[in-house]
């Protein structure tokens, strides 16, 4: 697998977080990320709006602050990535406005990078020796897909929710009993004081598919609160609810392992920092002599160090962008056969 040898400041804008980072080759030498989380609670969600503005006014510190980490000045840098798509479009564009003037003002390599391949590469962020092909589940607040990754770059989605993600069934559920935004987190929390067994909630989808649903879970736990009322336990609702996604993602990836006969299988996005689903699917590798690969907790949840993994190894395989580039909400992932758009 070749790498780009060069350093890359990456930009990540999609959401609520405003990142950059400065990656050479697999390395990752700084890796910033300033939260919304704090102005988005009083709100129990994104706000598109809120969002983009705030990403104005932290993207030049953020990324100042990413290249001091790194110990680098902006001459120092050989390339530019920035994520600019899938997402918030206001939010993207302020990334990508920024990505370009860099890029302009230093003559340097400009490329942009899709965000679910920064979470799928972010895998390179360890120091495993990591082996192709993979199954790999991709989880969180907006995504939730088992992806046959034959090779950096080259993708097929076998599955997806039809519906919700797994990521919003946390955040749902977290709502529904007050733990507040974001609720993976509380909910996981709760849930290692609680009794998984006490709600039975549905695992939808039940047949031979590889395809999931989540919004039946959702509405499972609104009826959950509404029944029990000030009666209910709510760590034994949140060691359910946690239990109910986790069963889903792991039967999905064993008929993925047992079909489609991977070298391995990774867990990677924002839900992949929950340690039960991560102990599920090491215990299904385990199973099947494989081996699992997940990203450091650093690079789980959105942040600029994934997307300058991702640009590395596009980079080194001649793929830039010029500065047409621009900020798209909806994007299919691409292959390495296909130039970025």
């Amino acid at each position: 697998m070749k790498l780009f040898d060069g350093n890359i400041l990456a930009i990540e804008s999609s959401c609520d977080e405003t990142s950059a980072a400065v990656i050479t080759g697999r390395t990752v030498r700084s890796n910033i990320v300033a939260t919304q989380i704090e102005m988005h609670q009083k709100w129990g969600g994104v706000v598109p709006e809120a969002a983009a503005r705030a990403h104005i006014e932290a993207i030049l510190p953020v990324i100042q602050e990413a290249l001091d980490g790194a110990q680098v000045t902006l001459k120092e840098i050989q390339a530019i990535a920035v994520t600019n798509r899938p997402g918030l479009v206001g939010a993207l564009s302020v990334g990508v406005t920024a990505a370009k003037a860099l890029a302009f003002s230093q003559r340097i390599p400009l490329i942009g990078v899709h965000h679910i391949e920064g979470h799928i590469l972010s895998i390179l962020g360890t120091e495993s020796e990591i082996f192709f092909p993979l199954v790999t589940l991709v989880v969180s607040g907006g995504h939730s897909e088992i992806v046959w990754v034959n090779a950096p770059g080259e993708y097929k989605i076998l599955g997806e929710t039809r519906d919700d993600a797994a990521g919003e069934a946390f955040d749902k559920g977290a709502r529904l009993m007050g733990l507040g935004y974001p609720g993976g987190k509380a909910i996981e929390e709760q849930a290692k004081l609680g009794n998984p067994k006490r709600y039975p909630l549905p695992r939808a989808l039940g047949s031979d598919t590889y395809e999931m649903s989540f919004s039946g879970l959702k509405t499972a736990m609104l009826r959950l609160v509404e029944k029990e009322g000030a009666d209910l336990c709510v760590p034994d609702a949140a060691a359910s609810l946690q239990a109910a996604i986790v069963d889903v993602l792991t039967d999905r990836a064993r008929r993925a392992i047992e079909r489609e006969n991977p070298a391995g299988i990774c867990v990677v996005g924002g839900v992949s920092a929950n340690q039960s689903l991560r102990s599920s699917i090491q215990t299904l590798a385990a199973r099947y002599g494989i081996p699992c690969f997940v990203p450091p907790f650093s690079l789980c949840t959105d942040n600029a160090g994934m997307i300058g993994l991702a640009a590395s190894v596009r980079l080194a395989l001649g793929d830039t962008n010029d500065f047409t580039l621009d900020a798209l909400p909806m994007s299919d992932l691409p292959t390495l056969s296909t130039k970025s758009e």
